[in-house]
Formats: C-alpha cells, sequence, structure tokens
C-alpha cells in the first residue's frame, strides 16, 4: 500500500500522579475518568496500553486531537502508538518506530479486541511517505520510503483537498464487513495492489492527473467491498466534486464516512470547496516525522 502522513497530530501527555487523591488514575478524552484501578478504565485503547506496559502506578493522561475520533484518518491507531510511545518515555525508555507499531497493533487487535489492520499504526509510528507492504504474519511488514523530490511532493500536495464529511463512523464494524467478503473481494484486492507501483511511477515523474484518475480507479474498487464502505450522501458528495472540476479521490480510512480526499487542478479548489459547502475543509501539508516525544522530564 501507498501511505502518507499529514499535519493532524494527537497530542497525548502522561504523568505519575501524586497519591493524594481519592482515584489512582485519571484518564481524560473526550470524557473524564478517575478509577482506583487501571482494569476498571472503560477506554479500550487506554486501558489495553496500560495493561500492555504493565502499568502499576497511578498516572494521568490527557488526550488532544487536531481531528475528530472516529473520522476515517487514523486517529484511534495514532492516539495507541502516542500513548505507547509516552508511557515508554515516563519509563525513561527508548523505542524502535518498528517495535512501537507492533505493541500498538497488538493492543488494539488482540487486547482491545477491534476489527482493525495495521497499516495505520505502522504509518503513525514511521511517518512520510512510504510503500509498506505487508507479508500475512503481523510482524512481516517493510516500509520503503518513497524516494520523490521535495517538488514533486509540493505538486502533488497541491491538487488534494480534504473534507471532513461530518460523519462519525467505528473503523471496525466497517472492517468486519470487508473481512466477512475478503475470499469473494479478491479480484479487486488485487486490482488495488497492483495500483501501488503504478501510483509510485507517476510520482517519480509521470503526468500528475493519472495520479487523480488512479485514485478514482482504487475508489471504484473500493466501495465494491463491501455495502458499509459508502452511502448515499458519500456518492452525492463525491458526484458533485467531480462535476465541480475534481478528477478523482476517495473516502479514507474504513469508509462509510469520516474525511474525503478530492484531486483536482489547484484551479478548481474554489469551486469544489464551493460546491461542498456543507464540509468541512481540511487544510493539510505532507509530514514526514511520526510520533515523537516533544518534552521529557524525569521525575
Amino acid at each position: 500500500m501507498l501511505s502518507t502522513t499529514i499535519d493532524k497530530y494527537c497530542y497525548v501527555t502522561v504523568r505519575r500522579l501524586p497519591p493524594f487523591f481519592d482515584h489512582k488514575t485519571r484518564a481524560v478524552w473526550s470524557r473524564i475518568e478517575n478509577v482506583q484501578s487501571n482494569a476498571d478504565i472503560e477506554h479500550p485503547a487506554i486501558r489495553g496500553c496500560l495493561e500492555f506496559m504493565e502499568m502499576e502506578d497511578g498516572l494521568e493522561i490527557h488526550h488532544d486531537g487536531d481531528l475528530p475520533a472516529k473520522s476515517g484518518i487514523g486517529s484511534s491507531a495514532s492516539f495507541t502508538v502516542g500513548l505507547l510511545h509516552a508511557l515508554h518515555g515516563i519509563k525513561s525508555e527508548m523505542v524502535a518506530k518498528r517495535t512501537l507499531a507492533l505493541a500498538a497493533m497488538q493492543v488494539d487487535q488482540d487486547i482491545a479486541a477491534e476489527n482493525v489492520g495495521c497499516q495505520d499504526h505502522v504509518a503513525a509510528a514511521f511517518g512520510g511517505f512510504n510503500k509498506i507492504t505487508f507479508g500475512g504474519e503481523r510482524n512481516n511488514f517493510a516500509v520503503q520510503p518513497i524516494i520523490v523530490s521535495p517538488a514533486r511532493l509540493r505538486l502533488l500536495e497541491s491538487h488534494l483537498l480534504l473534507f471532513y464529511t461530518r460523519i462519525p463512523r467505528t473503523a471496525s464494524d466497517v472492517a468486519a464487513d470487508k473481512i466477512a467478503n475478503v475470499w469473494a473481494n479478491g479480484e479487486q484486492l488485487r486490482q488495488m495492489h497492483d495500483m501501488v507501483d503504478e501510483a509510485m511511477g507517476i510520482l517519480a515523474g509521470g503526468n500528475i492527473q493519472d495520479f487523480g484518475r488512479l485514485l478514482h480507479d482504487s475508489w471504484m474498487l473500493k466501495r465494491g467491498l463491501a455495502k458499509s464502505v459508502t452511502n448515499e450522501r458519500i456518492d452525492h458528495w463525491y458526484n458533485v466534486a467531480l462535476k465541480s472540476g475534481a478528477i478523482g479521490g476517495k473516502i479514507l480510512g474504513a469508509g462509510g464516512g469520516g474525511h474525503l480526499l478530492i484531486f483536482a487542478e489547484p484551479g478548481a479548489h474554489r469551486e469544489i470547496r464551493d460546491a461542498l459547502w456543507e464540509l468541512v475543509h481540511v487544510p493539510f501539508r505532507f509530514e514526514s516525522t511520526g510520533s515523537q516525544i516533544v518534552y521529557y522530564a524525569e521525575g
């Protein structure tokens, strides 16, 4: 698969909680949880990360995000990766990107028992524009950085528009539909797999508009993987974008809602934004760092 990360982040802070409070651990996300035992935390990823890292001390955990949860942009995996990274930090441990990605997969898939893939965890841990190849077993993956000039990346970036549809969805539910249909979708999946090398060739120096047409072809295949991947509203918005000058695009993530990516010549962007007035336009830039500790202090 071809993957890139963008400059929209989740921010996780973790500190040891002094023993002066009625609760042992405090977790602040869209809710506030004050618990005596980490096992009582309702947020599955927080509970799973603390179990995986064997954290016995009381902690205060805060999460803030640039984008909403359940929006098809990898926010759930980014949170798990970020929290694990922070917990390693509070233990004064350095952790390799590969180790971090694998641990996040294990938390979400095994401990939290979510029907989620592995690609978002790898992307969040490594960052950048990469070809990610999976070989069956969870730990059998390879990350190949895409060698593209900064000018070429800026050209691609200038052709992309990102919109939030305001439709939240649970990736695990959509993924479950895809898993149920995986054997029936073998040909579509093979075609989507073959598009990766074609896309890399375009990025290396082909007609950049061909990338948009490839996105369209990929979306036509993806929307057939399960009924829950798209709906009437998503199809309407996509068709409106095409009529307003878009060349291609797709719903990001599992599908069913979240974020809609559109590819179009820069000159058509204003008309597309005006036509999709009911959606939230999300300006973005590519980023290359992946998960990182931005502040660390002992104590």
